[in-house]
């Protein structure tokens, strides 16, 4: 059996593996691992695409998604258009474990964490202001940058070989009102499953959505693809779906771990994706390997 493993998105993954990993080590389990590594993330007023300090959607109000999965039980919560709660994923976590649902969104989902005694703030901080306020007269910000809307996912392999994940967002900047992404969503931004393997993804949510991207990388693990293969082959059906639909290909990445240890990481060119994976050897980085639709 291997030991532990765990994996992070983007440059501020390191952080997020780095809170991770001593749990893993002490013998904690993956969602527990993974939900601390994101929740530092969601913590960091630096980083203004999760959490606390998140860009405000096209109204300069912050609502945050997120979503947890268990790979030994399926369980899993998320929640969407969270207002004033800055630990989304520790609330999805609660509704997985306090509720017969999978999703909560909106007031409703606002109004559960308060029952579960999570405290009410304000998730801007001038610095967020200022950064939404510059962003707010381009058209589009740039696609790729993480300080834009690429989440933290977090996957985990325990010492007992299971394995749990979490996905955390504030979404994309200067989204409309009530605009959800893949990230609260299940079999979309997160999937988790002992029995196949945990994949996330990050990039442009609305096209991660249209393909059911990291459950397309879980079913392809199951029947006998290595993580790099399985996340390689979502991103070739993310190029082929957008060059079906006659656009330009929108910047999309994904990584995966299955129960061997094993990992994957994979993007559409140009997103300059990387992950950070932390095992009882140290921390490491890596580059995403990038599939264009030339070369698909």
């Amino acid at each position: 059996m291997p030991d532990y493993v765990v994996i992070a998105t983007w440059s501020f993954g390191q952080q997020a593996v780095k809170v991770a990993a001593p749990l893993l080590e002490a013998g904690k389990p993956a969602l527990d691992a993974a939900v601390a590594g994101a929740q530092a993330i969601e913590d960091d007023p630096k980083i203004h695409s999760v959490g606390y300090a998140g860009i405000g959607n096209a109204v300069g109000d912050v609502t945050l998604d997120a979503c947890v999965m268990d790979g030994t039980t399926l369980a899993c919560g998320a929640v969407a258009g969270l207002e004033n709660v800055r630990h989304a994923a520790a609330v999805a976590r609660k509704v997985m474990e306090k509720t017969p649902h999978v999703l909560l969104v909106g007031a409703g989902a606002k109004q559960f964490a308060i029952q579960q005694g999570f405290p009410l703030e304000t998730l801007h901080t001038p610095e967020s202001v200022a950064e939404w306020e510059k962003m707010k007269p381009k058209p589009k910000p740039p696609a790729s940058s993480p300080d834009n809307h690429d989440t933290v996912t977090v996957l985990a392999l325990d010492k007992k070989g299971l394995l749990g994940g979490v996905c955390t967002t504030s979404g994309l900047a200067h989204k409309l009102p009530g605009r959800v992404g893949d990230s609260p969503l299940i079999g979309s931004g997160l999937y988790v499953d002992n029995t196949a393997g945990a994949a996330g993804a990050t990039g442009v949510g609305e096209e991660i959505i249209r393909i059911g991207g990291s459950l397309i990388i879980a079913e392809a693990m199951r029947a006998g693809k290595t993580p790099q293969e399985a996340c390689e082959l979502a991103v070739r059906k993310a190029n082929a779906v957008a060059v079906r639909r006659g656009v330009h290909p929108a910047q999309v990445a994904f990584l995966a771990l299955d129960v061997k240890g094993r990992v994957g990481a994979a993007a559409t060119t140009g997103s300059k994706f990387e992950i950070y994976v932390a095992r009882p050897a140290g921390v490491e980085q890596l580059k995403a390997k990038e599939l264009d639709p030339e070369t698909n």
